[in-house]
C-alpha cells in the first residue's frame, strides 16, 4: 500500500512534503525544463522584494567541506515585474506556491505582503527575517524575537486570512526557541528553519576573503545537525506548529531525519545545485524508506523521536486542539 504522503502547512494541505529552499531555484522557471513543478509539494521562491536588486559583487559563491558560502544580496526584479511575470507563470501551472519575501524596515515588509495579498497563486509567504534592519544599525531581525515579532504581525495583518505566513529563522539568534514562540504569538501560522548561519572562508592562493562579502551564508550537508537541533528544539517547544525543516538535505534519510525532529515539510535546497532532480529524488526516497518502516501516513513519522517507544501517534487534530 502507497504511503500517505500528504501534509498540511497550516490549513494548506500539499500533495507531498518537498519544497524548494528559498534562493535555490529562483521562481522555479529553471526546474521546469526538468519536470513539472507541481510533482514537488510546493516551490518556494527567491525572497522578492520591493525595488529590484543587483545583488552583492562577485565573488558570491565558495565552496567549503561539505558546503556552500554565498552571499548573493538577494538579487530578483522586484515585486513588480514578479507579479507581472513569475507568479502567474506558476499559477498557470497550478504550481504550490510559497513566496518568500525580504526587506529592510517593518513598513517594506508590510507593503510586500499587501501587494501578495490580493495575487492569485500565493500558496503561503514565508517571511525572510534574515535582513537588516536599517532602522536598528542593521541588526538582523532575526536575531531578535521583539522585533521579528513586529515583522510577521505586520504581514499578517495585511495578508488574506487563508495565506499561512510563515516565519524563517536563523540558527545565529542566542535562542532560537525564543525568537519562534515570538513569531508564533505575532501571527506566525508555521515556522521555517534554518536560514543559513553567518561563515566565512579566505583564499590561501590570494590570501583574501574568499567572498566579495567577506562573510556569507553557509548550506549544505555541514549544518544539517544544526539544523536538526532547531527543529528538534522548536518542536518540542511548540508541538502544534508546523515546521518546513532545511539545512544539507541530499537524501531521503536526511529528509526523514527531519521529519523525526518535527518537521512536516522539507526543502531541498543545495543539492539542486548540481542535481536539479533533487527535490523528486528525496521525496522518492522518503516515501520508500516510510514504506520499509511501516508507516501508512506521512504525518504518523513526524516528531516520532520524540516519543517515548509505544506512545500513541498524535495526529494533525491533535496539533490543533494543543495549547502553545
Amino acid at each position: 500500500m502507497p504511503v500517505d504522503m500528504r501534509t498540511y502547512l497550516g490549513h494548506v494541505e500539499l500533495a507531498n512534503p518537498i519544497t524548494t529552499a528559498a534562493g535555490c531555484a529562483a521562481s522555479g522557471t529553471e526546474l521546469a525544463q526538468f519536470f513539472d513543478l507541481g510533482r514537488l509539494g510546493a516551490v518556494t521562491t527567491r525572497s522578492i522584494t520591493m525595488a529590484p536588486r543587483a545583488g552583492r559583487p562577485t565573488p558570491r559563491m565558495a565552496e567549503t567541506p561539505s558546503g556552500l558560502l554565498a552571499a548573493v544580496g538577494l538579487q530578483g526584479p522586484g515585486v513588480d515585474a514578479f507579479l507581472a511575470r513569475e507568479l502567474p507563470w506558476l499559477a498557470q501551472r497550478n504550481v504550490r506556491t510559497v513566496v518568500s519575501i525580504g526587506g529592510g524596515t517593518v513598513a517594506e515588509y508590510t507593503a510586500l505582503a499587501r501587494r501578495l495579498t490580493d495575487a492569485p497563486g500565493v500558496t503561503a509567504v514565508e517571511v525572510n527575517l534574515s535582513c537588516p534592519n536599517i532602522e536598528d544599525r542593521g541588526r538582523v531581525f532575526a536575531l531578535d524575537g521583539a522585533a521579528s515579532a513586529e515583522v510577521v504581525a505586520s504581514v499578517r495583518s495585511v495578508m488574506r486570512y487563508d495565506v499561512p505566513v510563515v516565519a524563517k529563522l536563523s540558527p545565529d539568534a542566542l535562542d532560537v526557541v525564543s525568537v519562534a514562540r515570538a513569531c508564533v504569538d505575532g501571527g506566525a501560522d508555521a515556522l521555517s528553519m534554518i536560514n543559513n548561519p553567518l561563515g566565512m572562508s579566505i583564499d590561501t592562493d590570494a590570501m583574501r576573503p574568499s567572498l566579495a562579502a567577506v562573510t556569507g551564508g553557509l548550506s549544505g550537508p555541514a549544518i544539517r545537525p544544526l539544523a536538526v537541533r532547531c527543529v528538534w528544539q522548536v518542536h518540542a517547544a511548540l508541538p502544534g506548529v508546523p515546521i518546513i525543516g532545511m539545512g544539507g538535505v541530499l537524501t531521503g534519510r536526511d529528509a526523514f531525519e527531519f521529519v523525526l525532529a518535527g518537521a512536516c515539510v522539507v526543502a531541498v535546497g543545495t543539492a539542486l545545485f548540481h542535481d536539479p532532480y533533487a527535490g523528486l529524488r528525496v521525496l522518492r526516497e522518503l516515501e520508500e524508506i516510510l514504506a520499509a518502516r511501516g508507516f501508512h501516513r506521512l504525518a504518523d513519522a513526524v516528531g516520532l523521536a520524540h516519543r517515548p517507544p509505544g506512545a500513541t501517534t498524535r495526529h494533525r487534530t491533535d496539533f490543533e486542539e494543543s495549547p502553545l
